[in-house]
């Protein structure tokens, strides 16, 4: 079994803001799986289908990004999922607005989401793919910056970032071995 998590915030009022980049990339791999999201008693929306015969659950946290763990740890326990069978997908400053990065552990790196899951996992070993939102332009504090949606100019770099993070996401869920699916997006973006 794998677990793909989408990290973002719950509500219209946030669908289409930085935040929320974690969601597009699960709903896009639901899409093309034909698997529909349906509201759980682990706060959050998960989609299931089977890839090669495994089972893939698609999870959509909707406890707010600050307490992701809260839902994602007891689903988790629930189905027997180990944090090697686990990626995260989620939204990252640090990185240029549509550039991904494909992570197998580590820090937070001030992400509250992470932090809240790594907490509640009691562990750092979980896979992770990061699609960047850029910093903030001007005078626009982080927090507005992740809630806002995308500008004119970010809009077509988003897409395609989320559309990198599909297929690294999928090729990961299809068997292939994810320091491999790492070394080969990573240096996509690397050589841009």
């Amino acid at each position: 079994m794998k677990m793909i998590v989408g990290l973002g915030n719950p509500g219209k009022k946030y669908e289409q803001t930085k935040h929320n980049v974690g969601f597009m990339v699960v709903d896009q791999i639901a899409n093309q799986e034909n698997s529909v999201f349906k509201k759980t008693a682990f706060e959050a929306e998960v989609a299931d289908f089977f890839s090669n015969g495994e089972k893939i659950l698609l999870v959509k946290p909707q406890t707010f990004m600050n307490e992701s763990g809260r839902a994602v740890g007891p689903l988790m326990t629930y189905f027997g999922v180990y944090p090697e069978e686990l990626v995260v997908v989620y939204d990252d400053l640090d990185l240029q607005v549509g550039k991904i990065r494909l992570r197998q552990k580590g820090s937070a790196g001030g992400h509250n989401g992470i932090k809240s899951i790594i907490s509640h996992l009691d562990s750092q070993t979980f896979k992770r793919v990061k699609v960047g939102i850029g910093r903030p332009k001007g005078k626009q504090t982080v927090v507005q910056h992740v809630l806002s949606p995308f500008d004119k100019v970010d809009a077509p770099l988003i897409q395609e970032g989320i559309a990198q993070g599909v297929d690294a996401t999928v090729a990961w869920m299809r068997g292939e071995d994810f320091v491999m699916v790492m070394n080969q997006f990573n240096k996509k973006g690397a050589s841009e």
